[in-house]
């Protein structure tokens, strides 16, 4: 397997409330897997799917709405490695490399994380700085990254 393969095709998102670009305000997760991460929303791309349908559908699938505005897309796929704990479930993959998106929902969209599996235990609305302090380490230099990218572009 190539280097490259290693790293498993993943869509996130930084979700944005109704109210931006009023209040820059921004979407973050608990996982109820992990004790005391919290994280944007993400999911593998399916075989042959396309990277906005994967967008989506992880939205659907983790926190029960897809009723979103695409803001903007980061300009490059961009990658982790994942800690020990995680990796042995993971395989054959050493780590993400993720598409990310700038998304604002919808007035009539409504949240809900009680889905079909679950992957969260609570979620909440905050600024960016808050969101790097609550980040996993090990996606801390992703997340610094976008919303650098984000706010530098003058959307957060």
């Amino acid at each position: 397997m190539r280097k490259k393969d290693l790293y498993r095709p993943n869509v996130a998102m930084i979700i944005v409330s109704s109210f931006y670009p009023q209040k820059k305000e921004i979407f973050l997760a608990h996982r109820n897997d992990l004790k005391n991460v919290w994280q944007f929303p993400q999911g593998g791309i399916d075989e042959g799917e396309e990277v906005r349908e994967a967008l989506f559908r992880e939205l659907l699938e983790e926190i029960g709405t897809d009723s979103v505005e695409i803001i903007a897309e980061f300009p490059e796929w961009i990658s982790y490695d994942f800690p020990s704990r995680i990796a042995e479930n993971m395989k054959p993959f050493i780590g993400q490399k993720q598409k990310y998106f700038l998304v604002k929902l919808q007035e009539e969209a409504v949240i809900n994380i009680n889905t079909q599996e679950p992957e969260f235990s609570d979620y909440k609305f905050v600024s960016t700085e808050e969101a790097l302090n609550l980040s996993a380490s090990f996606k801390k230099d992703v997340y610094e990254s976008v919303i650098s990218y984000f706010k530098k572009e003058g959307l957060l």
